[in-house]
């Protein structure tokens, strides 16, 4: 019997024929495949979004869309541009400028000179607050600067309530209010000058005898300007006493204390009349211009930085040297100078010219030539 055949069997071999570089490259190569199609659908998304969206409305909603979906999107968000990203409308850029332009703009000092007119104020005008604020309004309309109010005067009266002691006997019946005053004008742009006459004073000389000039002859009597108080002679604060000196700072200091930070001082100055029997006490052996010259560098020094102070003298006293002074007022050291003319008498506006150039040569840094009314500023 024949042998009966056997099939045989295949082997199979799970062998790789792969190395292990090409697996690593076929697995990057899948990698790469995957970020290729990854960034096509990326980039094709808002154009298949954009289709889609608006075949939706235009074909089954029967709507009319922007073409993009960034409008889409951008008209889908309620929420408001920030404040910091829209552009501001032109009237408020100009506002924001205004307003930085005005915070950074400093005030201009109460002590500062400024260049301008000067014209004087009747105490009669100042009587309340709606006066004061009228008489304020109508100067700035004028176009005028500087303000001189007469507080203290030749007759010796103080028209405010000081309180200064040597000052008991000077206040006079109607009085004004020097802080409202000067609040007032200067809201009002105005610079406030409050006018205080100096050694010319007959009132407080007999308050404090010791601020006086008395008789040489000694017993305490006052010197007095005539032949007697019958003849209209009055008693004069003697320059040379210190006493006298204080009381017309203490009434700077006063008057600074009321809002006035410029202050003009007239009568700084010896009476007119020159005698033998005047008596002037101690004097250190200073000649008369040389005791101006110290009362002056007094003053300036106590009020440096607080408060500018002017010096008003009469034309003749800058056009030549009187007995009242010994010298020029520039040449007492006078930095800011007030000149004052005759009342009701015509001037020549080139010799008041060369007359303010002089005191300038002379050392005053800043002159204002005046009349009774009105002043210009050199």
């Amino acid at each position: 019997m024949p042998r009966r055949r056997r099939n045989k069997k295949v082997k199979r071999y799970h062998r790789s024929f792969y190395s292990r570089g090409d697996k690593i490259k076929k697995a990057l190569g899948i990698l790469l495949l995957a970020a290729v199609v990854l960034g096509a659908a990326w980039l094709a998304a808002p154009y298949v979004l954009d289709w889609a969206t608006h075949t939706w409305y235009t074909v089954v909603r029967d709507r009319e869309l922007p073409a993009s979906s960034e409008a889409v999107s951008s008209q889908a968000d309620p929420r408001p541009e920030p404040a910091s990203s829209r552009p501001e409308p032109a009237s408020s850029q100009a506002a924001s400028s205004q307003a930085a332009a005005s915070s950074e703009a400093l005030p201009v000092a109460g002590t500062a000179i400024r260049e301008g007119s000067w014209a004087s104020v009747s105490l009669s005008a100042l009587g309340d607050e709606a006066s004061i604020r009228a008489a304020a309004q109508n100067l700035a309309q004028q176009g005028v600067t500087y303000a001189l109010i007469p507080l203290k005067d030749t007759t010796g009266y103080i028209y405010y309530a000081s309180a200064v002691p040597a000052a008991s006997r000077s206040v006079a019946a109607h009085v004004v209010d020097p802080a409202r005053i000067a609040a007032i004008f200067k809201e009002e742009g105005l610079v406030p000058v409050a006018g205080v006459a100096a050694f010319q004073d007959p009132i407080a000389a007999y308050t404090d005898r010791g601020m006086s000039i008395q008789y040489a002859g000694g017993g305490g009597y006052l010197w007095l300007d005539a032949a007697n108080a019958a003849a209209g002679g009055k008693a004069w604060l003697n320059p040379y006493a210190d006493s006298a000196v204080q009381f017309i700072g203490d009434l700077i200091e006063e008057l600074y204390g009321c809002g006035f930070e410029q202050i003009c001082l007239s009568a700084v100055q010896f009476p007119p009349a020159v005698s033998s029997s005047q008596g002037f006490g101690e004097t250190g052996g200073l000649s008369r211009d040389a005791r101006l010259a110290a009362d002056i560098a007094a003053w300036d020094a106590r009020f440096a930085d607080r408060v500018t102070l002017w010096y008003e003298y009469p034309l003749a006293s800058c056009t030549g040297v009187s007995t009242t002074l010994g010298a020029l007022p520039a040449q007492l050291g006078v930095q800011n100078l007030v000149v004052s003319l005759p009342a009701g008498e015509a001037q020549d506006p080139a010799l008041l010219e060369q007359t303010a150039q002089q005191m300038k040569q002379l050392g005053a840094a800043y002159v204002v030539v005046r009349d009774s009314e009105s002043g210009m500023f050199y």
